[in-house]
């Protein structure tokens, strides 16, 4: 973060912008050191306003959702960080010749959608009952549970680019992968437009209530997480092979492998972002070693990861 930039955002948005901001505040794992700059935007003028500031100065921007997917470097991260504010997580929905249409601000929580779309009739989210974080995080992973994933319901995607400002990315125009979404050069997403059919309330009903026992037998509860930490890797299921390795439960500093479901780490003791990117390493290198499969990460290590090495 330039002095320069700094003293630019604190005239345009005053107190709003803070410094050192710790980001273990914002994530569900509750870890990550402090961010140089952060502020929470409220629209996509203002985002346009800070990509293009940030880039004239060469300071990175990193925006950050409700941070349910992500692993913070405990020296944090450099450069500004951005959230997305209330007014850029409303809902609104229409009617349309091809369905029913929801336009969900990025920030908005994927749950309100998935029990808004419930309360509507409306089907192809059931699936995605209990997923945690934001509609935006969501997208950026592709997220998805027992058979369907977010991309069967997507059909546009909103965002600001640096070059351009805001843009729309209709559904021919987008790719999707196992837990990814291959995001346009550049682009912030803002909002995602989903396209879902009728159905049966009592149906939509029933099979909400089935994913939630299944994830609620499995997830751990009580203390801070992630979420999954590893993708699934073609037939299998990282969470079996971690536990065929004997790493089930093991623990290093305050981060602990889940005795309920291996895949998931869990912070039961202010753990450091450190103690769990090195639980990670010897799961990877243990499944490795003995099933020659090579797992690979579900959520983003984001910050100063190699000045911490």
């Amino acid at each position: 973060m330039t002095s320069k930039l700094y003293t630019s955002l604190r005239q345009l948005f005053g107190d709003r912008v803070r410094l050192d901001e710790p980001l273990s505040r914002h994530t569900s794992f509750r870890i990550g050191g402090p961010a140089d700059a952060w502020m929470e935007v409220e629209s996509e003028d203002e985002l346009w306003q800070l990509q293009k500031m940030s880039a004239d100065e060469g300071v990175r921007l990193f925006v950050m959702g409700i941070g349910t997917n992500v692993l913070v470097s405990d020296r944090g991260v450099r450069g500004l960080v951005v959230k997305l504010g209330r007014s850029l997580g409303v809902l609104e929905w229409s009617e349309g010749e091809r369905g029913m249409r929801a336009h969900a601000g990025a920030a908005a929580p994927f749950k309100k959608l998935v029990m808004d779309a419930a309360n509507r009739g409306l089907t192809g989210l059931e699936f995605a009952e209990g997923i945690p974080g934001s509609i935006g995080g969501g997208l950026l992973m592709n997220a998805g549970a027992f058979g369907g994933e977010m991309s069967d319901v997507v059909d546009a995607v909103h965002g600001v680019e640096p070059a351009g400002g805001p843009r729309r990315y209709g559904r021919e125009e987008l790719s999707f992968g196992y837990r990814r979404f291959d995001l346009p050069s550049g682009l912030v997403i803002t909002a995602v437009d989903f396209l879902l059919a009728p159905g049966d309330e009592s149906a939509i009903r029933d099979q909400m209530a089935d994913a939630k026992r299944r994830r609620d037998a499995k997830q751990p509860l009580g203390f801070p997480n992630a979420g999954s930490i590893f993708k699934n890797p073609p037939g299998e299921y990282a969470g079996i092979l971690i536990e065929k390795v004997g790493l089930k439960g093991r623990r290093i500093g305050g981060a602990m492998v889940s005795e309920q479901h291996a895949n998931f780490i869990v912070n039961v003791d202010r753990a450091m972002a450190t103690d769990v990117k090195t639980l990670m390493d010897q799961i990877v290198d243990a499944v490795w070693q003995d099933r020659q499969v090579r797992l690979v990460p579900e959520i983003r290590l984001v910050g100063d990861w190699e000045a911490a090495s």
